[in-house]
């Protein structure tokens, strides 16, 4: 495990319980919110975690996964509601927040979050996958601040993911010289 605080569930963490100072570190951001981060979870087929290519990291597709392993699955719109698939794009976050450190040795190297692919495996006529992938876009802006947190994104609809997890979501970041 990397980081410090293990009060909460990471997928339902609550807000900070003291106000976060705008020059605090992710990490101290990270504790300030209750989260530690995993150890990253392994690829499932055949691909790696990241890529970095010059001063971009393009970090692949990760789930719902919890620290000890299980996946959190369903369809979004029936058997999965908003705010629980919420909480699973939030853990999804904390798994590419986990694979950002394990690349980086540091998440203060970060210097702007560019992107999110957030895929929502939902039933066809579910219509509310942004607030689905809030749940990651929201725990971004908290850990890194508006400036580097704030991204670009789309969030869609699938009719399936792998193992059928309930989000998949990637990412594509900028770093620091």
């Amino acid at each position: 495990m990397i980081g410090v605080c293990v009060n909460q569930s990471p997928a339902t963490a609550g807000p900070p319980v003291t106000a976060v100072q705008p020059s605090a570190t992710p990490y101290e951001r990270l504790s300030a919110l209750g989260i530690e981060l995993p150890a990253p979870p392994p690829p499932i087929a055949n691909f790696v975690t990241h890529v970095q290519e010059g001063n971009m990291l393009y970090l692949s597709g990760q789930g719902p996964r919890e620290a000890d392993g299980f996946m959190h699955v369903g369809k979004v719109g029936d058997e999965v509601g908003v705010e629980a698939a919420y909480a699973h794009a939030k853990l999804t976050g904390i798994n590419l927040l986990s694979v950002m450190h394990d690349a980086l040795g540091d998440l203060s190297r970060v210097k702007r979050v560019v992107k999110l692919l957030g895929m929502v495996n939902a039933v066809p006529y579910f219509v509310d996958h942004p607030s689905v992938i809030n749940g990651c876009s929201d725990l971004l802006i908290d850990v890194f601040g508006e400036e580097v947190g704030q991204h670009a994104r789309s969030a869609v609809g699938f009719g399936s993911l792998p193992g059928n997890i309930t989000v998949e979501i990637e990412a594509i970041v900028a770093l620091r010289d």
